[in-house]
């Protein structure tokens, strides 16, 4: 497989964001996403836009499938209702108790990430973090200060993620699919065009990289160029077969724990 090229983070500066002029500087950028993402406490329709284009050379295989037009989507719809119905109905109020008395805050951590060709949304996720005010973008990193205790076996577990369900019942994201990234993150690979190919697809709770270990802080190019590998491999050979077998895959990680989830 040719090598996954991602141009050093220096000359990522001419990202266009909504109509921004291409010679500001990264730091420019990231204080108009910050700005213009939108309140999602409100009652906001704001949308945030990176820049899509299309890659003619990069073609989906099987895109007149009838599990890819129509199948995976009644698959989301089923599994994000059978679990709302018959797992947060209950578990959603005990980890929000045990959450409550941990540290104080909100509830659910919500953040704008990037979904289906650069079309921002609100994710949803358990709070796992000291509730304190973040001045810049920061990955987790391993024994990250800001993670609470009951936050980190939250992570350790993917239970944090479960409250996506409701991101796939309202057409967000997918069940399997490329992990959406926050704005400020894909900021600084955008301007790689197979970083971007990520995202002709409807992002996932779970995804092929992340059970395959790709996952936790991109302090390295290479850990990016390897999820992007694995992204791109799944973009073009997804299926029922593969979907079910990461899902699956995916809840024996939880069981078991995840190393890479800090």
């Amino acid at each position: 497989m040719d090598k996954i090229y991602f141009p050093p983070r220096k000359d990522n500066r001419n990202l266009d964001v909504k109509a921004l002029e291409t010679k500001n500087n990264q730091k420019k950028m990231e204080k108009y996403i910050s700005s213009s993402a939108p309140s999602f406490s409100s009652a906001s329709s704001t949308k945030v836009f990176l820049q899509w284009k299309e890659d003619e050379n990069f073609l989906l295989k099987e895109t007149k499938s009838f599990y890819l037009l129509l199948g995976k989507r009644i698959v989301d719809i089923l599994i994000s209702l059978t679990v709302i119905v018959f797992v947060l109905s209950w578990l959603f109020p005990i980890i929000s108790l045990i959450i409550l008395l941990d540290s104080r805050g909100p509830i659910l951590f919500i953040q704008a990430r990037t979904g289906y060709k650069g079309v921002t949304f609100p994710c949803l996720k358990f709070r796992t973090m000291y509730n304190v005010k973040q001045h810049e973008f920061k990955q987790t990193s391993f024994n990250d200060h800001r993670v609470t205790r009951v936050g980190r076996f939250l992570r350790r577990t993917n239970l944090d993620e479960l409250p996506q369900f409701f991101n796939v019942l309202f057409g967000n994201m997918s069940i399997v699919g490329p992990r959406p990234h926050a704005v400020q993150h894909d900021a600084y690979h955008w301007a790689s065009v197979p970083y971007r190919n990520r995202y002709c697809i409807k992002p996932g709770i779970t995804g092929l990289a992340q059970i395959r270990g790709a996952r936790g802080e991109t302090d390295k190019s290479q850990k990016m160029e390897h999820r992007v590998r694995y992204d791109l491999f799944y973009v073009k050979r997804q299926s029922f077969g593969l979907d079910m077998a990461v899902f699956f895959w995916t809840i024996s990680t939880m069981i078991k724990g995840d190393k890479n989830a800090w």
